[in-house]
């Protein structure tokens, strides 16, 4: 059974087309008494790879961050460059698993690294970014967050509520979590309800 994301085979390149009389001419069919200009236009509009296989997926990440030592905990999500308002910001990718196996990891990480870096994306599946290299997974609460995290098309991505400075640390407030109300909060926010 073909995957979700096969796509049907490139005829061979020396195949030979019968184009109908509405069909266009392909980029690469250039007379041969055409100017070399026509040519280079025509060879430089040309596919340069017949594999979609050896294409790489868009960069999800729209803005410079950086990751280091928060003052909130551990390492931080910090701002490489200054970010508007309402921009996105950037995505967190990872392994698509399910709730039951989220909590599970959940507690093995809290008991061994204590870097738990999973986001629930519905109520029965979970993204665990433990192995990616995206540095938005180092996004720290805060009561008074720079940023909204929002779950669309189970892709996790970051917004920028107002602008933010180069080298601002990057923060989100995590809504409900597996800490259930009983991990003190340190986002030093005037506002900070004390508890994540």
């Amino acid at each position: 059974m073909p995957s979700l994301h096969a796509r049907p085979a490139r005829p061979a390149a020396h195949a030979k087309a019968t184009p109908s009389s509405s069909d266009a001419a392909p980029l690469d069919a250039v007379p041969a008494d055409a100017p070399a200009a026509a040519s280079a236009v025509a060879a430089s509009a040309a596919p340069t790879s017949t594999s979609t296989s050896s294409r790489r997926p868009a960069n999800p990440q729209k803005h410079l961050v950086n990751v280091g030592p928060s003052r909130i905990d551990g390492q931080g999500a910090f701002a490489g460059e200054a970010i508007p308002a309402r921009h996105k910001i950037g995505e967190i990718r990872g392994e698509f698993i399910d709730l039951p196996e989220a909590r599970r990891r959940a507690r093995l990480a809290e008991r061994t690294t204590g870097r738990i870096f999973m986001v629930a994306i519905s109520d029965k599946r979970a993204v665990d970014a433990s192995a990616s290299t995206d540095p938005l997974r180092h996004a720290n609460h805060a009561c008074e967050p720079n940023m909204v995290m929002k779950v669309q098309q189970g892709r996790v991505a970051f917004y920028a509520i107002r602008d933010i400075a180069e080298g601002e640390e990057l923060t989100a407030r995590y809504g409900t979590t597996h800490h259930a109300g009983r991990l003190r909060c340190a986002c030093g926010s005037p506002r900070c309800v004390g508890w994540i």
